[in-house]
């Protein structure tokens, strides 16, 4: 079969975020999403919520939204969706995604010297409409941060609307003293997870690799 005909015959597949960092990633694996469809949604954790079910409750939510676009758009309808929300966390406080920079600063003192975890809910819907869904914990500590550490990330910018108020793709990588688990997850979507997901319903992940060469 000739590439652009292998083109033609790969399923659709929406990506239900804005994020520049999954666009990335999927591009990195050779998917290029057919289409955007982020969520305006509220990401506050509900009363005594956890880390964990936070990030599963807003994968699901944001596929779910995508699903409800997609029905109404001819153009997309049995295509497959990804969606994935990540959460930074110190045992079972929830940190934010700060957009002020006490709060930033405040989350970077948190995390300095310690050991916290990142999860990051995945959740992909068939063509079928069928959810597919995994949660990946990884475990990252931080050097002790000093306070030129702390301003010099602060005047950055990259802590600005990220999980935890970092972003281990840039700057906040020189922190990160023991990373153990998957370090797409931390940057917002666990890659040997979408793949196998994907792969096992059926979409053309290897062929995506060779129409990307």
């Amino acid at each position: 079969m000739a590439l652009a005909e292998a083109k033609d015959w790969r399923p659709k597949l929406v990506l239900a975020s804005a994020s520049p960092r999954r666009l990335a990633l999927l591009q990195q694996i050779g998917v290029e999403p057919d289409a955007l469809l982020p969520s305006d949604l509220d990401e506050s954790p509900i009363k005594g919520e956890r880390p964990k079910a936070l990030a599963r409750r807003l994968a699901r939510e944001k596929a779910e939204r995508a699903l409800t676009v997609l029905k109404s758009r001819d153009d997309l309808k049995g295509a497959f969706i990804v969606a994935a929300d990540t959460v930074v966390a110190r045992g079972n406080r929830i940190l934010p995604k700060p957009e002020h920079v006490e709060e930033g600063a405040q989350c970077l003192r948190l995390l300095s010297g310690r050991g916290h975890r990142v999860y990051t809910g995945l959740c992909v819907v068939t063509p079928k409409e069928g959810f597919r869904e995994r949660l990946v914990e990884t475990r990252v500590s931080f050097k002790h941060l000093s306070r030129q550490d702390i301003e010099a990330y602060l005047a950055s910018g990259e802590w600005r609307g990220k999980a935890g108020g970092y972003a281990v793709q840039g700057r906040a990588g020189a922190f990160v003293t023991k990373l153990v688990g998957s370090y797409s997850s931390v940057v917002g979507l666990p890659l040997y997870e979408t793949v196998a997901l994907l792969t096992g319903e059926g979409y053309p992940v290897q062929m995506s690799w060779l129409n990307a060469v």
